[in-house]
């Protein structure tokens, strides 16, 4: 992805403390979250900085490409000057002029016999786990070429597909496009799909991260934290929110007026359908429900269950062609949200501050799901509740010794590397849980959240 932004100067270096994760495909929220140095709206843009020491690629001159391969997770590369885009060949072209008033011609297609001279040739992997081979191989190469451009004739044919920023094409269709529309002051691109030439003064190639689903305030403008992004995403979200709301209620008004043609529709505004949350008496859970590997085979068990200690229950079982909107509609009118770690609990986002979090907690993902998941939620201001499951309550219980090491020293097992702890932990386990033993867990999230809702409408009545 090529970003671009008003340049600030850099502030603070990256982290270099990293561990390998679940690699199993991240939901967007991830990839947005964990992977974007900026957020803001209008004016309000912001950009994370590196260090006030001017670290390499700080301070750029006009027709340079600058590489800061320093960091252990992402490679940045920064362009200044006459930057143009190549979607055909995933190129970023960096252009100087030869011609005496420094005019350049603007045409993409070069003869054979006048071939421009290529200064500086850069390869990107825009993405922030750099050291897993696995994962970087599934990302895109971007092309960071720096040429000296000869005079030519005007080629207005050429420009007629060129654009400036102000005038790039929006991302339609594309799921995540309703928070990308909310990074920046100009509309996205979507690099892959769209063959015009884009021109822009600078451009910044790769991404940044603070640490795992976090923001550090101290690198951002203004002390911006986790629930200024919460904010971001509320903003990106509710407009389409509203529209699925307003077309339930047309659909039940017709319903609803060829059974008493006499009715009268009604009319309710986003902030009184945010109120509806807490008017409602029972707390909301929401299981965030897995295929495959990780799920919890006695799901219908636990819905019964907490079903009869007071939950209103939603079961949300995410695909790839899932609307965010909805999910994040679920999430955000939920008090409780209970999944097994794995990148869908990514989705903690979703839910407000105050609400609460229980993470089941497989054999063998107990640091991946504290580091990836379990701390964040705590900077975002969860309730958070970690269910660490005993070994009998996992699949493997049943296909090893029981002095296995996989059972009993499952830190032995995630030591010998990577690919042991994928393997056996997190594609071929599975949850049964003990009902008496997570019940605690429910009825300590009920009893918070029935506290909080009955404290909100005592508030709301003075």
């Amino acid at each position: 992805m090529v970003h671009y932004q008003r340049y600030h100067p850099l502030k603070k270096g990256g982290v270099d403390v990293f561990a390998e994760g679940d690699e199993e495909s991240q939901s967007i929220v991830g990839l947005i979250w964990g992977n974007t140095d900026s957020f803001g709206h209008g004016d309000e843009s912001l950009i994370a900085d590196l260090d006030v020491n001017k670290p390499l690629c700080s301070s750029i001159s006009n027709g340079t490409i600058c590489c800061d391969r320093s960091s252990i997770r992402s490679d940045i590369c920064i362009m200044k000057g006459d930057v143009r885009t190549h979607s055909l060949s995933s190129s970023v072209f960096l252009y100087s002029s030869t011609h005496p008033n420094d005019l350049i011609d603007y045409a993409p297609v070069v003869a054979e016999d006048d071939k421009e001279e290529e200064l500086q040739h850069e390869k990107v992997r825009p993405y922030t786990r750099k050291w897993e081979a696995g994962t970087m191989a599934t990302i895109d190469e971007l092309n960071l070429i720096s040429k000296r451009e000869k005079p030519r004739g005007l080629n207005t044919r050429a420009m007629s597909d060129m654009t400036s920023p102000r005038s790039s094409s929006p991302l339609g269709g594309i799921p995540y496009g309703d928070v990308l529309s909310r990074l920046s002051d100009y509309p996205p691109i979507d690099f892959s799909n769209d063959n015009r030439t884009h021109c822009f003064p600078e451009a910044i190639v790769g991404m940044r991260i603070h640490d795992e689903l976090t923001v550090d305030p101290s690198l951002m403008e203004g002390g911006k934290t986790i629930r200024d992004f919460r904010t971001l995403l509320d903003r990106a979200y509710w407009p389409r929110i509203s529209s699925l709301i307003e077309d339930e209620k047309r659909e039940k008004t017709q319903l609803n007026s060829q059974e008493n043609p006499s009715s009268q529709p009604s009319s309710q505004t986003s902030e009184e359908v945010r109120e509806q949350h807490w008017e409602l008496k029972k707390p909301k859970l929401t299981i965030l429900s897995r295929n495959g590997s990780r799920a919890i085979t006695n799901e219908d068990f636990l819905v019964q269950m907490a079903e009869k200690i007071g939950f209103e229950v939603e079961v949300l079982r995410p695909s790839k062609t899932s609307e965010l909107a909805q999910i994040y509609r679920s999430l955000n009118s939920s008090d409780v949200m209970v999944g097994v770690h794995g990148a869908a609990m990514t989705h903690f986002l979703f839910l407000r501050p105050g609400s609460v979090f229980i993470q089941v907690v497989p054999l063998g993902t107990e640091w991946a799901a504290e580091t990836y998941y379990g701390d964040p939620a705590k900077k975002l201001g969860l309730k958070y509740i970690s269910y660490k499951i005993l070994p009998r309550e996992s699949s493997l219980y049943d296909e090893y010794d029981k002095s296995d090491p996989v059972l009993t020293d499952p830190r032995s097992v995630s030591d010998k590397g990577w690919e042991f702890t994928k393997k056996i932990y997190l594609d071929r386990q599975n949850v049964r849980l003990n009902l008496a033993r997570f019940r605690k867990r429910l009825v300590r999230a009920y009893d918070h959240s029935l506290a909080k809702k009955n404290q909100h409408n005592h508030l709301m009545s003075q």
